[in-house]
This record gives structure tokens, sequence and C-alpha cells, in this order.
């Protein structure tokens, strides 16, 4: 091989998926691989696995251990010519090393899964008893389960059964295993066997129907007196049972375990007898138990002994599981539970438990039951032990919304899959999400996401926790279930107490506070009232999705406050589908779209599936017809101009809204995938609504001081961000005027013309009112503040071809017409593009000055104190970097290449990157992280009310501008590590581009 240069293998193994391609090389050149290293079939087989590397090394391992050539042969070819047994065998050696484990200790155990006939597709206990039948002892009762596990494992990686089927198989495995446990302690004690009878209830997942793959197998033993025997000897022979049967399954031998039986969920917990009557039981239940082990019976099975001694057990305990709901305090008793769960996991371990964690598998399972409890005495459809059937029932019956049902469920199979295939990887009872990167991978390609796997795991999993932690509060902490639950006759009400549990539960900060609130909005006999009790229950839950739901539960009494009287509000929230949630979000995510809409409270109406107008931002062109008819109505300027910024303030709502709705998502609507798309909406609706604006107030001071006709021809032109239809929230401006005079005019008299209009433009909008001003800044005109204001069109001819600097070259790239006479502003274009597009490029004199310009920026400008790494706009990586960058490539080849004639920096970037001047990489890196450093910005202008070009000190501040980015409670230093990550990258790119000659 030619030295620096790979193999053609180790090229392919990259592209296979292998992460360590020397090691896998020099396995495929292993003798054991010899005769089908260059097979095609194996290779593409080995990247269909979750870890080929691990695959691989499992495959060598397998066939070392093979007792002679004609066995190794025998499984080579079988692997070669069978692709079921391929996918299978190979499925599991790259997804699981305890079953690899496994098979280099049982090397004949493959053949296992080269069966592929219908009734393997789905195994149940018969199928699972006659692979165990041949157990005699602990040891082979290991080696028998494991066999038996791998044919479920294989089938589980190669997708022929799904979550549900392979719990459900894993159960019946686990009640197989448990009755060949039952049978060898009876074997070994006969007498105690003959003095009882005893049987084993599954309760649990084994109990449910939906087992993981390492797990306690939890039960609980009733036992009777066989004819003739005392019952005390009984229970001590049912016990002496019970007691080895527990010891065969969980004793380590040199196979190692099964899994823990566990019967701790008995009466009286680890307190009580191992094994009771069914009279002790059914005493203890009557008159003892606590609320949670009612729940704990929902799932009761019996699986092993006695069939029908089991099966009287659960028929006489199941009236009272569902009578529990009718216990006083049951459903608080079920949320303070869960919330205890919550409260004893490690906090270092919080974010990455996939059971017990907040919107984890254990709040879907909670919620499931508590609604089963409550609604099951009256519905027995609803009396499933498996969580995705009961759900399926509950959706069907009306006490969950479809979509809920359906969202949750397909949250649900998501998480298991995750917890299904963490414990697979080494067998071992965890549910913690990994932290390394390679299991990550491992765990992320396992479930078919193969394009960059650990972050579209990661991205996957938060969003299905979110939508579990969303459903799982609107419907496990939904005060209406007390009233449900208690049967109080009357209506639906938040009681003070669960309200301000609730409250705590989902963080508010000031439970007292926020307890007055709801009792000023829905106390009372009122039908608003009423309304009221029906939607609080539920927006309290998305309040609760928020940095500070504190503000958005305040901002909704305010809102109330402002509308209550008016017949539509309450009624929008109550019946359009998307208005109260949307209304949530808008509400609690920080200051600037509740001061917005707190203004004109009846702008609500835009969040709603109706007449409103809806979040879509409007074309500038309707927004500047509804203007300029609003001016033209007017009486006077004033008026206009008023008329003008009140449509601003709404549409700036508008926009808003729909910013912090596509950034959190709601339950119709997901998160706004695409960052860069959000932010060009922004931009784009943020710079036609000020084009407008001026555009309407342009009119309004013509009209008032010269009619119809102003004594000379006026534009105006868009500079900066405003020409670049990338403004922010708290953008200004920046703008040239630019006027001709009209035929006859005398200059003198069309230049005092051209700045009265300009002064009284600026002096109109921003007046003050209930409105937000208007700012203009012309400081990119010729001579900056110290020149004219206003010129002619001549004027800037004559500037630009004596004077111009090559910042103004750079600037007016930016240059576009925004309004007044549109053929004045095309001339203008003309005028400047030879300057923008220098047909010979830039001179290396120009290229150092622009070099030494922004060197001088960062140097001079950026705030004293401020963290230049978090800077967005001044900062290494930051808006300037990338900005000056891109055009630096326009002011070089924009006369060149058509497509870098544009004013957007996107646009001009993805041109640079088509004319072959930029590599896809550098694109991305540089794109990315512009449209971060924006979002940062207008998550800041969201959040505090007023313009930022760094992150927030404030905590809560600084949590909402990390749920807006997607970053969970708690995640703010991860945010800040990103961004800097981001930026980081960026600066590397741009020191390579803005400073290399050769660009």
């Amino acid at each position: 091989m030619t030295p620096g240069r790979r193999s053609s293998t180790f090229t392919r193994l990259l592209r296979h998926g292998f992460t360590d391609p020397s090691a896998a090389e020099r396995l495929l050149d292993s003798a054991e691989l010899s005769a089908v290293r260059d097979d095609p079939v194996l290779l593409e087989a080995l990247g269909a696995t979750a870890d080929p590397d691990l695959a691989l090394h499992g495959l060598v391992r397998l066939l070392e251990a093979q007792p002679g050539p004609t066995a190794h042969r025998e499984l080579l070819d079988t692997l070669i010519a069978a692709k079921p047994l391929r996918d299978r065998l190979l499925g599991v050696l790259g997804a699981s090393a305890a079953l690899a484990d496994h098979l280099a200790r049982h090397p004949s155990d493959w053949q296992a899964l080269v069966t592929y006939e219908p009734r393997d597709l789905h195994r149940g206990v018969a199928e699972f008893e006659r692979g165990l039948a041949e157990a005699t002892d602990p040891v082979s009762l290991r080696v028998a389960y494991r066999r038996c596990l791998l044919s479920i494992a294989a089938r589980d990686v190669c997708g022929t059964i799904d979550v549900a089927e392979t719990a459900a198989e894993l159960a019946d495995l686990a009640t197989a295993t448990l009755r060949a446990a039952l049978a060898l302690a009876a074997a070994a004690a006969p007498d105690d066997a003959a003095a009882c009878r005893l049987a084993v209830i599954a309760m649990g997942k084994c109990g449910g129907h939906e087992l993981n793959y390492v797990s306690d197998v939890d039960v609980i033993f009733v036992a009777e007196a066989a004819e003739g025997t005392d019952e005390a000897k009984a229970l001590r022979s049912a016990t002496a049972l019970a007691s080895h049967m527990m010891r065969i399954c969980s004793e380590t031998t040199v196979e190692g375990s099964i899994w823990p039986v566990d019967a701790n969920l008995r009466p009286e917990g680890r307190n009580g007898p191992l094994v009771r009557t069914l009279s002790s039981h059914l005493a203890y239940y009557q008159r003892w138990a606590k609320t949670w082990e009612f729940q704990a019976l929902l799932k009761a099975r019996p699986v092993a002994g006695d069939a029908d001694l089991g099966q009287a057990y659960v028929d006489a305990l199941a009236p009272l599981v569902w009578q529990a709901a009718e216990r006083e305090n049951f459903v608080t008793d079920v949320q303070k539970m869960r919330r205890r769960v919550v409260e004893n996991i490690p906090a270092a371990e919080v974010e990455r438990e996939l059971k017990l964690g907040p919107g984890g598998l254990r709040d879907v399972e909670f919620a499931v039951q508590l609604l089963q409890l409550v609604h099951g005495r009256t519905d027995p459809s609803l009396r499933s032990g498996s969580t995705l059937d009961a759900l399926q029932a509950l959706a069907a019956g009306g006490y969950v919304g479809r979509e809920d049902g359906a969202r949750l469920d397909e949250a649900y199979r998501f998480l298991r899959s995750m917890e299904h295939r963490i414990q697979l990887y080494r067998l071992r009872r965890t549910h913690l999400v990994p932290e390394a990167e390679a299991d990550r991978r491992r765990l992320g390609r396992s479930l078919g996401l193969r394009t960059d796997p650990a972050a579209g795991l990661n991205r996957e999993w938060k969003r299905h926790t979110g939508v579990v932690r969303r459903l799982h509060e609107k419907l496990f902490y939904r005060p209406l279930l007390d009233a449900v639950a208690q049967l109080a006759p009357g209506e639906a009400r938040l009681s003070p107490v669960a309200a301000r549990e609730r409250m705590v539960a989902l963080g508010y900060a000031d439970p007292a506070a926020a307890l007055r609130h709801l009792e000023a909005l829905a106390s009372g006999v009122t039908r608003k009232a009423a309304i009221q009790r029906t939607l609080l229950p539920v927006m309290l839950g998305w309040f609760a999705d928020s940095a500070d739901p504190d503000a958005g539960l305040l901002n909704f009494r305010k809102v109330s406050d402002a509308l209550g009287k008016t017949p539509w509000y309450l009624r929008l929230l109550r019946d359009e589908g998307a208005a109260a949630e949307n209304l949530a979000r808008v509400l609690s995510a920080g200051r600037l779209a509740p001061d917005l809409l707190m203004r004109a409270p009846e702008a609500v109406a835009l969040l709603g599936d109706g007449d409103g107008g809806g979040l879509a931002p409007r074309g500038r062109g309707p927004l500047e017809q509804e203007i300029l008819a609003a001016a033209g109505r007017a009486e006077n300027a004033e008026q206009g101009v008023t008329a003008a910024r009140g449509v601003r303030r709404r549409e700036l709502f508008r926009t808003a809204a729909a910013d912090i709705i596509g950034s959190y998502g709601t339950e119709t609507s997901p998160v706004e995938a695409d960052q860069g798309a959000l932010v060009d909406r922004v931009g784009a609706a943020v710079s036609d609504l000020t084009a407008a604006t001026l555009a309407g107030t342009l009119r309004a001071v013509v009209r008032a001081g010269w009619g119809d006709t102003l004594p000379t021809r006026f534009a105006i032109i868009g500079m900066g961000r405003f020409g670049g239809h990338e403004l922010g929230y708290g953008s200004d401006a920046d703008v040239l005027f630019v006027h001709e005079p009209r035929e006859g005019v005398a200059e003198q008299e069309a230049a005092a013309a051209a700045n009265k209009v300009v002064a009284e433009m600026r002096r109109l909008l921003q007046l003050p009112s209930a409105d937000p001003p208007l700012l203009i800044d012309a400081d990119l005109r010729p001579e900056g503040k110290s020149g004219p204001l206003v010129r002619t069109l001549k004027s800037y001819e004559a500037y630009y071809r004596r004077w111009s600097l090559v910042w103004e070259s750079q600037a007016l790239l930016r240059a576009e017409p925004v309004a007044g006479d549109e053929d004045l502003g095309r001339r203008f274009i003309e005028l400047i593009d030879p300057l923008r597009y220098p047909p010979r490029g830039l001179a290396d004199d120009a290229v150092r000055e622009i070099r030494r310009l922004k060197a001088r920026m960062e140097s001079e400008r950026l705030p004293r104190g401020a963290d230049p790494k978090l800077h967005t706009k001044l900062g290494p990586g930051g808006l300037s970097d990338v900005e000056w960058t891109v055009q630096l490539f326009q002011l070089r080849h924009g006369h060149q290449v058509p497509g870098l004639r544009t004013t957007r920096t996107r646009e001009a970037l993805s041109a640079v990157r088509a004319a072959g001047l930029l590599s896809p990489e550098e694109t991305e890196i540089l794109d990315e992280a512009w449209v971060l450093a924006t979002r940062v910005r207008n998550a800041v202008m969201l959040v505090r009310g007023r313009a930022g070009d760094t992150f927030p000190t404030e905590p809560r501040e600084l949590a909402a501008v990390g749920r807006y980015l997607g970053y969970g409670a708690g995640h703010a230093g991860d945010m800040l590590d990103a961004y800097r990550r981001t930026a980081r990258r960026a600066r590397a790119v741009v020191d390579e581009l803005f400073y290399a000659d050769g660009n």
C-alpha cells in the first residue's frame, strides 16, 4: 500500500459503520474468516448491525470456540448462505456483548437461530417450556434460559417482533422459567410439594405481560393445605418451596444468575410472611392495604404452581382493586407516591433516568394506572395489566384523547425500546441512558438511527420524554380526577389543596401567589368561572413547561381580566384546539410577547384556528395595503402614524407568538426542526413589517404637509439587517434617504422638503405611546453622522465616484429599496452595483483595509466586562465573523457570480458554496453559527423585553433562553457549552477564510 494512503478495505469498513477499521481489518484477515473475508454479503450484514465492531469481534470469538473444522465450516457456510440466520446472529452479536459471551461458552447454541418457521416468529409459554424441558439443575436451567433469550433477542433486533411482542415473550419466558424452577424445587423436596397447593402470582411487568430483558420478577405466593395436611405445616412446606424456587432463579452460579425474584410486593412487604393463605391475603387487603398496593394488584396474574388457586386469588381480590378509587385521598396518595419516586433519584442521574425520571416510562405507567383505577370501576374494558393495552382501551373509551393516546403509545414504545437495548448489551438491570458516545452510537443505531446516531438518539429521546412529561401532567395531575374519584355531586372543580400540590410539583416558585390567581380566575358561580375551571388544570401544565410558570399564570390572569367580559375570549380557548396551549406558551416565554399582547389583548384571537388570521406571517403587500389605507383615513399625520404603529405592534405579536410556538412546540404542532427556517421567518416578517410601517408613515407625513405630491421624488433604502431581511425584534431600521427634485422645483426647496419629511417621520415613530417605537438609524450614509441626512441621487453619485471608502462598498452590499419612489430606488441600486460588485474584484490593499477594520471593531466595540466567547455579535464565531467573511466573498466575486448579488447572508453563503468557493462542511459550520447567534439575540429580546447581544446572567432569564433554544430545566450550562463549541468551530473557519490570501 502506498505510504499515507488507506487501503480500500479500510475505507469500506468506515463506510459500513466500523469505528475501529484497523482492528476490524486485522480480524477479517484472521484465519477464522479467511474463507469469507472478501464476501460482500458478510460486510453488508455486519454494517447493518448496531455495532459492527462488536459484531465482528463476537463472530471471531464464536468461530474460535467451534469444536472442530467441520463445525467451523458449517457455521461459516450457513452464515453466508442463509440470510435469516445471518441477520439474526450478527444482529445479536452487534447488540449484546453478554449474549456473545454466552455463545463463546456454548458455541453450538447458534443453531437455535437457524429455524425460521411460522411458530418461531411469535413464541409463547409452551414453546419456551419445551426449550427449558431438559434443564435438570440451576446451572443447566440458566444455559437453557439464555438459549431461549437468544431467540427473542435475535427476532427483536431484526424487527421480526416489535417492542410489545418482545416484552410479552420475555414475560412468557419468565413464566416458563418460574414453572421450571418450581418443578426443580418440588423435585428436591417431594414431601413439601405433596403437603401444599402453592400458586405463584406474577406482579409488575411480568404480571402485565411487558417484561424487560433484565428485571426483578415480582411475585406474590399464595398457598393452601393439601387434603389431610395441617395448615401450619402446609405453609411451612410452601414457604420452603417458594424460597428454593427464588434461590434457583436468583443465585449466581458458574453461568451467572437468571434474574432476582422479588416478593416484596406481598402484604407487609419484607416484614410479612413469604407465603399466605388466600383468606389471609383477603383479610389484609380488606383491612390494612395502602393505596399503592391496590395499584400494584392491577398487574396480578397467576403464572406457576396451582392454576386453580392462582385464579381464585385474582378473582377474590379484583373487586377490591376496583373499589380503591373510592378511598379517601386516593388520587392525592397516588400523586405523592409518584413524586416520592422522582425525589429519590440521585441528582446526578435524574436526567439519564429512563424509567423513573420526569417524562420517563413510569410517568406513562402511573398516568395510565390512575385513569384505570378511577374509571375501571364502571368500565371493565380498562382492566388490563398491560400498559399499552390499557392505554388503547382508555383512548377507545374516550377517557384519553385519541391523539394524546397515540402520542403516549409512540413515546412509550420508543422509551421501552431504548430500555430493552440498553439492558441487552450487558444483560444488566439498568435504566440509565449511557453517557459514553460509543454506547449512545450503538444504542442509536440499534433503533434505526444511522445518520449521526448519538445526536439522533438524544434528539428523539428528549422529544419523546417531552411528550410524556406534557401529557402526564395533563392527565395525571388533572384536578378534575379528584371530583370523579370521589363522586362528588355537582360541578368538577379545583380544590385549593390539590391546586397547591400540583403547582409545587410543577415548579411554581410562589405557590401562594399562584393560588391567589387561581382563586381570582376560577371562584364563583358564573359561566366564566366554570369555563376557567375547565381550562386551568391543563393550562397550569403548559405554564409549567416553561422557565417561568409563575409569570405565565400572572399574565393569563391579566389577559383574562382585560377580556373577561368579551363573549369570544373564553369560548376561543375552550373550543379552538390550539388557542389555549398557544396562549400558555406565549404568556410564559418571556416579557416581549405578553407586553405586546397586554397593550391590545384582543390580539389573542390570532392564536386560534378560526378567523383571526392565524400565526402565519403576512406578506409585505397585504401589510402595506392595510397600513396605507389606515394612514389615508386618518385626519392628520400623527393619527396616521399611530394607526401604522398599532398594526406594527399587532404583527410583532403575531411574529413573536409564532416564533415561540415553533420553538417550544405544542401538542398539535411539533418543535420546528429547521432552526434556520425559524430565523428566516422572523427576519423576513419583521423586515416586511418595518418596510410597510415606513411606507405608511411616509404617506401620512407627505399627505399632511404637501397633499398628494411631494416637491421631490423620495426613496428609502434599507441597509444592514433591514436590507438583508434579517431584522430581529429589537433591531433599529438602518436606512439611507435619497431624493430627486421634480421638474421645475429648485434643489433648495426639494432638499428642505426631503429633510422635513425625514425629521417628521423620525419624530412620529418615536412618540411615547402604547406601541413600541421604531428607531430610524441613518449613520451608514456618506460621511456618517457628519454628512447630510438626505442627498440627491446626483450627490450620491458624485460622492461615491470621488470619495467612497471600502467600508461603504461593504455596507452597500445590504442596500435594498424599501419604501417611496420605486423608480428612484431602482436607479439608486443601478448606481451602487459597480461599487459593491467591482468588475475586477478587490485590490489587495482594500482586502487589508477590511481586515484592519474588522480587527479594530473587535478590539474597540466589545463592551467592557463582556465575555467575548458569549457575545453573539462581536465575539469569535459570532454574527460579525460570519457576515464579514461572506461579504468579502461577495466583494471579490460578486461581479462574476450572479448568485452572490443578494443582500441576505444565508442566501449569499449558499451561493458561495454553489460557486465552489467554500466546502459544504465549512458552509454548514458558518451557517449553523450564524443561525444560532441570531436565535440567541431573538431569544434575549423575547425573554427580557429589551435587545442584547449576550446571554442574560439572571438564572430564570437564562433558563428561559435555554427553553427557547430547546434545553430543558437545569441545562443552561449545556446551552452555553454548545454555543461556545459552535462559535469556536466557526471562528476556526473564519480564521482560515477571512485572513487567507487566496479568498
